[in-house]
């Protein structure tokens, strides 16, 4: 009963944020028949896939204001300058064809999903890395490298201050 209350939940904010997002496009009113229609089906898509994320451990963690805010801080202020460091990098890297690529482990220490999925989204997103696999029990990611400089790694030199910001947003 728990489950079916928490997809309902996320389905409900989902749909809600879909409506605000669309709002001005209804042909008669504020929304078509169609256009609403399509917002259930994917309200309820996301709400299946998404409702453990958004309800483990205590549920309304991730829907707190601040660390929506915390959140866009870290998007346009470290992973932007991240992003685009490493794509300069890897831009000289095919130039010169100086790469060492390889596969290396670390362990961020981060804790819950939540955390886990932002720095592995944030390590793939930057250009030269992608996180292969997360280890559920352990913690430990494991990420291919363009450059990999030493074989046992801590988490800020494959990835800088991702971990510190996944911490702070999603824990």
């Amino acid at each position: 009963m728990r489950r079916v209350a928490e997809i309902a939940a996320t389905f409900a904010l989902a749909f809600l944020v879909y409506l605000l997002l669309t709002l001005p496009s209804g042909t008669f009113g504020l929304w078509s028949a169609e256009e609403l229609l399509a917002g259930a089906v994917i309200a309820l898509l996301a709400a299946l896939a998404s409702h453990r994320l958004l309800w483990e451990q205590g549920g309304w963690r991730l829907l707190n204001p601040w660390r929506w805010v915390v959140f866009l801080v870290y998007l346009v202020g470290p992973f932007f300058l991240a992003m685009a460091k490493a794509n300069l990098d890897v831009a000289y890297r095919v130039i010169t064809g100086r790469i060492n690529p390889g596969i290396v482990r670390f362990n961020p220490g981060l804790k819950t999903d939540a955390g886990r999925t932002l720095l592995a989204n944030s390590i793939t997103l930057t250009p030269g890395t992608l996180t292969l696999e997360v280890d559920e029990e352990t913690g430990d990611f494991y990420v291919h490298w363009i450059n990999v400089r030493n074989v046992d790694p801590a988490p800020e030199e494959v990835c800088g201050p991702f971990p510190r910001w996944a911490k702070v947003v999603a824990e």
